[in-house]
C-alpha cells in the first residue's frame, strides 16, 4: 500500500508537471513520452491492485478451510472422548458381573456339595428323620431359587458378552476413522504447505520487481534535481553576466559623455596637474561610487538568496513544482528585463 501510495504520488507530480511545461513556453517539455510513462505506471498499478486483491481472497479462503478443519477435528476428539469414557463405564460394569458370576458359582458348588450332602443323610436317616422333611422342602426352594438365579446371571453373562462384541466392533471402525482423519490431515497440511511456499515466492518476485522500479525512479529523480541545479546556476550566471555587461556599457557612455564634455587640451592640463597620464586619468574618472558598490551588493545577496530558496524547494516534500516554476520564471523575466536594457544601451552606444 505504502508503494502504490508513491506511485500514485508520483502519477500526480508528472502530470502536474506536465501541465506547468505545456503552460511555460521558455522550457518545452516532451508530452508524448511522459503520457506513456503515466499509462504505464498506472497500468502497473492496477496489476499490482489485482494481484493483492487475489492474494488476499486465497488466503481468506486458507484460513476458513483451516479453520473448518480444526473444527472438525475438535468435534471428532470430543466424540472419541465420549466413547473411551463409555467404554470404561461398560468394562467396570463387565468386571462387576463377572466377580458377582464367580460368587454365584462357588455358593453353587457349596450348596450342590451341601444337597448331596443332606440327600444322602436323608436316604441313611430317612426312617429315623421323617421329621427333617420340612427343612428338605425348603432346602429344594432355596435350590430353585439359586437356580433361577444362576439362570438369569448366564442370561445377563451371555447380553453382556454380545454388547461387549459390538463394542469392539464400534471401536475397530472407530479407529479405522481415526487413521483415515489423519491421513486427510496430512495431506491437507502438505497441499497448505506448497500453496503457502507458492505464495511466498510470487511475493518476493513481485517485491524484486517493485524495487528495482523505485531504483529507477530514484535515479531519475536524481538526475532532475541536478538538472534543477545545473539550470539554475546557469540562469545567475547568465544574468550576472548581463549585469556586468549593462555596467560596462553605462561606464563606457559615461566616459564618452565625459571626454564629449572636456576637451583634450583640458584633459591633458588635467593630467599634467595630477602628474599622471591620460589613461590613468579616465581610470581614475571610470572609479565607481558608493551606491553603484552597495547596488552590486545587493543584487549578489539576491542571488545567494534565490540559490537558498531553489535548494529548500528540491529538499522539501511534495508538490513544490509550482513554486520551482515561479522562481524560475522570475529569474527568466530579471533576465528579459537585463538583456532588454543591455540593447537599449548597445544601440544607444551605436
Amino acid at each position: 500500500q505504502q508503494e502504490k501510495e508513491d506511485l500514485e504520488g508520483k502519477l500526480k507530480l508528472r502530470e502536474h508537471l506536465s501541465q506547468t511545461a505545456g503552460k511555460s513556453e521558455a522550457t518545452p517539455v516532451p508530452s508524448k513520452n511522459i503520457d506513456l510513462e503515466m499509462k504505464q505506471l498506472q497500468c502497473k498499478l492496477k496489476n499490482s491492485n489485482n494481484e493483492i486483491t487475489k492474494q488476499l481472497t486465497t488466503i481468506k479462503s486458507l484460513k476458513n478451510e483451516v479453520q473448518e478443519k480444526e473444527e472438525r477435528i475438535r468435534e471428532l476428539q470430543a466424540k472419541i472422548s465420549r466413547l473411551e469414557r463409555d467404554l470404561n463405564m461398560k468394562r467396570h460394569l463387565i468386571e462387576d458381573l463377572r466377580s458377582r458370576l464367580k460368587a454365584n458359582q462357588e455358593n453353587e458348588k457349596t450348596s450342590n456339595e451341601t444337597l448331596e450332602s443332606l440327600e444322602r443323610k436323608v436316604k441313611a436317616l430317612s426312617e429315623v428323620c421323617s421329621n427333617k422333611k420340612t427343612s428338605i422342602d425348603s432346602l429344594k426352594q432355596r435350590l430353585d431359587v439359586t437356580t433361577k438365579e444362576k439362570s438369569h446371571y448366564e442370561q445377563i453373562y451371555h447380553k453382556a458378552k454380545e454388547e461387549l462384541e459390538k463394542k469392539d466392533l464400534k471401536l475397530i471402525n472407530l479407529e479405522s476413522k481415526m487413521i483415515e482423519t489423519e491421513y486427510a490431515m496430512t495431506e491437507i497440511e502438505s497441499t497448505a504447505s506448497q500453496q503457502l511456499h507458492a505464495l511466498a515466492k510470487q511475493s518476493e518476485q513481485a517485491l524484486e520487481t517493485v524495487q528495482k522500479k523505485l531504483l529507477l525512479t530514484s535515479a531519475k529523480v536524481e538526475e532532475f534535481i541536478t538538472f534543477v541545479k545545473a539550470l539554475t546556476r546557469e540562469l545567475q550566471h547568465s544574468v550576472q553576466e548581463l549585469r556586468t555587461k549593462i555596467k560596462q556599457a553605462k561606464k563606457m557612455e559615461e566616459v564618452r559623455t565625459r571626454k564629449k564634455s572636456l576637451s583634450q587640451e583640458s584633459v591633458q592640463l588635467a593630467a599634467s596637474i595630477l602628474n599622471v597620464s591620460t589613461t590613468d586619468l579616465e581610470e581614475i574618472l571610470e572609479v565607481e561610487d558608493d551606491a553603484e558598490t552597495a547596488k552590486t551588493k545587493m543584487e549578489f545577496e539576491k542571488d545567494k538568496e534565490w540559490l537558498q530558496y531553489i535548494q529548500k524547494l528540491l529538499e522539501a516534500q511534495f508538490p513544490f513544482a509550482s513554486y520551482l516554476m515561479d522562481a524560475i520564471l522570475e529569474k527568466l523575466n530579471e533576465k528579459k528585463k537585463l538583456v532588454e536594457e543591455y540593447s537599449c544601451l548597445t544601440k544607444h552606444t551605436v
